[in-house]
């Protein structure tokens, strides 16, 4: 089998919240198989250092500074990409926040802002992102869920709402866009190291729990994503539409 079936050569990744953590690991996977990569952030500061660290290395990337929750915001880049001539071909909806209360301590102002961030600005971004592929009849939408799009846990809420809602989400545009030719899929990272979960890795307890609840025994790595995102952005992954993979050490599946 040629692995020309994975190359992402000739095509556009943009890549949200990807100056650091998941998404800049993602975002360094597709530009190592050919992907020209957007990388997105609100700190132009690390924006700007992941992106010249990223062409240092030899890949061809650009920046767009932008909150995703900000609606006009997102609409005026896209609008930009179209002036520059960058065409997206490849969406990753990586970017999100955390928050940890107890939902009867938690204002609705609090719950409004991490739906917001985590579903609405997918759904937002992937409807100016698709509006662009329907015309060329080509397109990879990546959503990125969590272990909480199909199990909750206590004191995230929220978090556990907008992910459940990522999976759906990606369903719906699978029922709307596969046969516009565009394949919308998500992934659902396990517990990974990442400046998210430090808190989480230092406290000995919840890491304990963590290995000792994941059959591998151990905290997932940011890298061990590329794997499935290059898949899912790839032409090996044409009939493959409306899925989430899981890439969580085995946790999902077992008791």
């Amino acid at each position: 089998m040629s692995t020309k079936l994975f190359s992402l050569a000739g095509r556009t990744a943009l890549v949200t919240g990807s100056s650091r953590g998941l998404g800049r690991a993602m975002a360094e996977g597709l530009a190592a198989a050919g992907a020209t990569v957007v990388l997105n952030g609100s700190d132009q500061g690390r924006l700007s250092a992941a992106a010249e660290a990223m062409r240092a290395a030899g890949h061809t990337v650009h920046e767009a500074r932008f909150d995703v929750t900000d609606e006009a915001a997102v609409v005026a880049a896209f609008e930009r990409f179209d002036a520059e001539g960058v065409e997206i071909d490849i969406l990753v909806n990586n970017a999100g926040i955390q928050l940890r209360k107890p939902m009867v301590e938690l204002a609705t102002a609090e719950w409004r802002t991490v739906i917001e961030a985590n579903l609405t600005s997918a759904f937002v971004i992937g409807r100016e992102a698709a509006k662009r592929m329907i015309p060329r009849r080509r397109g990879k939408v990546i959503n990125i869920g969590s272990l909480t799009s199909e199990l909750a846990r206590a004191t995230v809420a929220p978090y556990t709402v907008a992910k459940g809602g990522i999976k759906m989400l990606t369903r719906a545009m699978t029922a709307e866009w596969a046969e516009k030719g565009i394949q919308a899929n998500a992934i659902g990272p396990g517990y990974m190291l990442t400046d998210m979960n430090q808190a989480l890795v230092d406290n000995p307890t919840f890491d304990a729990w963590v290995k000792g609840r994941t059959p591998s025994r151990r905290w997932g790595k940011p890298e061990e994503l590329i794997g499935t995102v290059v898949f899912l952005a790839s032409p090996a992954s044409d009939y493959v539409n409306g899925q989430i993979i899981y890439v969580d050490g085995g946790m999902l599946a077992v008791l």
